[in-house]
């Protein structure tokens, strides 16, 4: 139950904090990084990776069916935006986790900065349970096995019921697993982190979902409009920066959570240390009869 109240404080609390100046611009910056490095990307590569995708797309037997039941269906001009719209979505999945992995890394550690400099959390020691070496093969091991997990379930996206599942809980599950692990870095121990994710589990993940859930918002749109295709680098751009706003917002989420359950637990910890020696001086002393 306190979990539960907890969870609905810590978003309240990241809620009012996101509209902050200073959130919105730290939202602004991973977002302006991804957007020309993605968008320099795809300008060099769009001509070649289409032909590249439509050769694919036509002569394996694995595809080729997708084209020749558009055009059965009607669909005669299928061959001319279908390479196009198998190009857009694998490359979503690809821009959204390079976004998180660079919030994890140079927004995270700033927000968790803000967040212990308010009065509920000042003197939290810091015991440095992850350094920069952990936190960046944490961080890319658990981005490959959620790649491998896009990978995997890509063509069952075009489902209309898991369009609108599978991305929430593949966003969530990275998002749980990437700001447990950086918001925790530098106050917690090792034990306490592992011991405070594996009590919190649940909480945990389904902060990441509902995180998950605000991101498919824009994932919904991007991967199904045809005008998210015709204007994809405008709708591209806003979706991409909705996109980083989600992930502070999760970001301060995470903080206020854990952070309190930090604090909780090392509260805990001190009232035994106290407790123990009073009980062992009550039982040491003689009784007079």
């Amino acid at each position: 139950m306190v979990g539960i109240q907890q969870v609905f404080k810590s978003f309240g609390l990241a809620l009012v904090g996101t509209m902050h100046p200073r959130m919105l611009w730290l939202s602004l910056r991973p977002f302006l990084i991804v957007s020309v490095l993605w968008g320099c990307l795809i300008w060099l590569t769009w001509t070649p990776a289409l032909e590249a995708l439509s050769i694919f797309l036509t002569n394996s037997i694995f595809t080729s069916w997708i084209q020749d039941g558009l055009v059965w269906a009607g669909f005669e001009n299928a061959r001319a935006w279908i390479a196009p719209l198998f190009f857009v979505m694998l490359i979503i999945p690809l821009i959204i986790i390079s976004l998180l992995v660079l919030i994890a890394f140079s927004t995270v550690p700033s927000i968790v900065n803000i967040v212990t400099r308010q009065a509920q959390y000042q003197g939290l020691e810091r015991r440095q349970g992850g350094g920069f070496f952990g936190s960046l093969v944490y961080t890319f091991w658990s981005a490959l096995i959620c790649l491998a997990l896009v990978l995997l379930t890509l063509p069952v996206w075009w489902v209309p019921p898991l369009v609108a599942i599978l991305p929430p809980l593949l966003w969530g599950w990275l998002t749980m697993r990437l700001m447990s692990y950086d918001v925790l870095a530098k106050h917690a121990s090792s034990e306490e982190r592992d011991l405070l994710i594996e009590k919190y589990r649940w909480p945990l993940l389904v902060m990441g979902i509902a995180s998950g859930m605000l991101g498919a918002v824009p994932t919904f749109f991007w991967a199904t409009s045809a005008l998210a295709l015709v204007l994809f680098p405008v709708v591209s751009f806003v979706a991409l920066w909705i996109y980083s706003l989600i992930f502070v917002f999760a970001a301060l989420w995470f903080s206020h959570f854990l952070l309190d359950a930090l604090k909780n637990l090392r509260q805990d910890e001190l009232d035994k240390a106290l407790t123990v020696p009073t009980r062992v001086i009550e039982t040491e002393l003689p009784h007079h009869g």
